[in-house]
């Protein structure tokens, strides 16, 4: 009973702050170590498809961050496919308005308040976002969805409400109040904007990669624990995959770009 209020403190985003900041510090010090295995069970993780024994882990939190074998994530090599940038479950916002403002969970968000620039929004309207929630069992390091530039990449927020399904739905307004790292990425005449959003234990976003030219499946970053990515996509800019919406795999390809 301990371990399972442990896990859902920590990785399923209901503590209070406070304690999370706490738990959070504990998983990610040696002393976690005899966690690891109950984890693994709790959440059913697939370890055969991490690149080290489970041995190797000396926390939870690297056990958490693992890196995967280069060959169960296989990359879409279509031409101009667009890949899932993280493992999790897909959802699609169609249309954006003309104030560029999308409803999720019943509530309403600006794709202006997320980007922090209003000026920057107006290159959405009528395009759509996708939304990949990440869960405890998931694979946590994030990628790079297109072939592109990189041509800004910033932090925004301060705040850590729940990212979840209670989060969402009663929260403050977490996607585009909490901390989050916002990198604008250019393929031919359309930018997409990848958007790392931070929960409630997860104000460390880590970035990884600093190369300017990204291919697709190229790693990015990480969250120091699960959360949320976004991809706001303009009009006309990606065809997406029929019946796409769902569970996805890092890799996998939900769409082509349209450059």
């Amino acid at each position: 009973m301990i371990k399972k209020w442990f896990f859902t403190q920590l990785f399923e985003l209901n503590g209070h702050p406070s304690v999370a900041r706490q738990l959070r510090r504990f998983a990610m010090s040696p002393v976690s170590r005899p966690l690891i295995r109950p984890f693994v069970k709790m959440y059913d993780l697939q370890m055969q498809e991490a690149d080290q024994p489970l041995e190797s882990y000396k926390t939870l939190h690297d056990l958490f961050v693992r890196n995967l074998k280069e060959t169960v994530r296989p990359i879409d090599e279509s031409a101009q496919a667009v890949v899932s940038p993280c493992d999790g479950v897909l959802s699609v916002v169609e249309d954006l308005t003309e104030d560029s403002r999308f409803t999720v969970k019943g509530q309403t968000y600006s794709v202006s308040e997320l980007l922090g620039s209003h000026h920057e929004a107006q290159n959405y309207i009528g395009g759509r976002v996708l939304i990949f929630y990440l869960s405890p069992q998931n694979y946590h390091r994030v990628h790079v969805p297109i072939d592109g530039t990189v041509r800004t990449s910033y932090t925004l927020g301060r705040d850590s409400a729940p990212v979840n399904d209670l989060g969402l739905e009663y929260g403050k307004r977490p996607l585009t109040r909490n901390y989050r790292r916002v990198t604008r990425i250019t393929h031919g005449k359309h930018a997409l904007e990848h958007v790392m959003v931070g929960a409630l234990n997860v104000n460390t976003i880590v970035r990884t990669n600093q190369n300017r030219e990204v291919k697709r499946g190229d790693e990015f970053g990480y969250f120091s624990f699960g959360s949320t990515v976004v991809l706001i996509c303009p009009k006309d800019a990606m065809t997406l995959e029929s019946n796409v919406q769902g569970p996805v795999l890092m890799g996998h390809r939900i769409g082509y770009w349209n450059s």
